[in-house]
């Protein structure tokens, strides 16, 4: 897919516009060969784009870390309804992105957004146990007995279903909020899990993915490209 030099470039090498239209201006980028023009339109997957004479290694895959917002729905299709991807550029959603997982869409919190099949495979597969930690705010005190049943791990049925929920860990943060990880994630499994000893959620934010936290200065709806050392994190 074609796209503006300078997209390419700011993103492929994670420079500010301005180093990049220095760039063009001295000659020092060429697509196929020739020196590239400012405005004029690339193809990162079929043509060799180079500076100062070395290819410029453009990434097979993109991977975004989002602080997904509450009303915005963790799919490519929202059927009318706003989705994670609304709130990426158009030229990354050309990448074919799509959420590896999912949040309920009063949710907010960490999701991980690429276009890395196998990587997203492992996050959400429940035999790889790639733990995600909540941080949940209740409609009452957590008490030890409560405690004590969710890190046994416990059986869920309810109007949803029927499933023993595996054993989680659970760190308390006053008495109606506590933050819970998770190996699994069943249909709004923290939420059902408190309700199963008679506490509603009335607040949830995923904080972290495996070895993945939330980045504290994204604001809920913000996204940056996760480094190289965080996609190990995920591995």
């Amino acid at each position: 897919m074609s796209e503006r030099i300078e997209k390419i470039l700011a993103r492929e090498l994670n420079e500010p516009r301005s180093r990049v239209k220095t760039l063009l201006q001295k000659g020092q980028v060429t697509v196929d060969g020739v020196v590239a023009r400012a405005g004029q339109q690339a193809d990162p997957d079929t043509q060799e784009i180079c500076l100062a004479g070395e290819p410029i290694a453009c990434r097979a895959f993109v991977y975004l870390m989002l602080n997904k917002p509450t009303g915005v729905l963790s799919a490519t299709d929202g059927k009318g309804e706003p989705t994670v991807l609304d709130l990426v550029p158009s030229a990354l959603r050309r990448k074919g992105l799509f959420p590896a997982g999912r949040l309920d869409k009063d949710t907010e919190g960490l999701l991980v957004i690429t276009s890395d099949g196998q990587l997203a495979h492992r996050i959400i597969s429940p035999k790889h146990e790639v733990g995600k930690v909540y941080y949940a705010r209740l409609d009452g005190e957590l008490t030890d007995e409560d405690v004590a049943a969710l890190e046994a791990g416990i059986h869920i049925r309810d109007a949803d279903g029927e499933f023993d929920a595996r054993p989680a860990q659970i760190d308390r943060d006053g008495g109606d909020a506590a933050y819970i990880r998770v190996t699994e994630g069943k249909y709004h499994q923290v939420k059902r899990m408190f309700a199963a000893r008679g506490k509603q959620v009335v607040y949830l934010k995923r904080m972290a993915i495996g070895g993945l936290a939330l980045d504290p200065d994204l604001q809920p709806g913000e996204w940056r490209e996760l480094t190289e050392e965080e996609v190990r994190l995920l591995e």
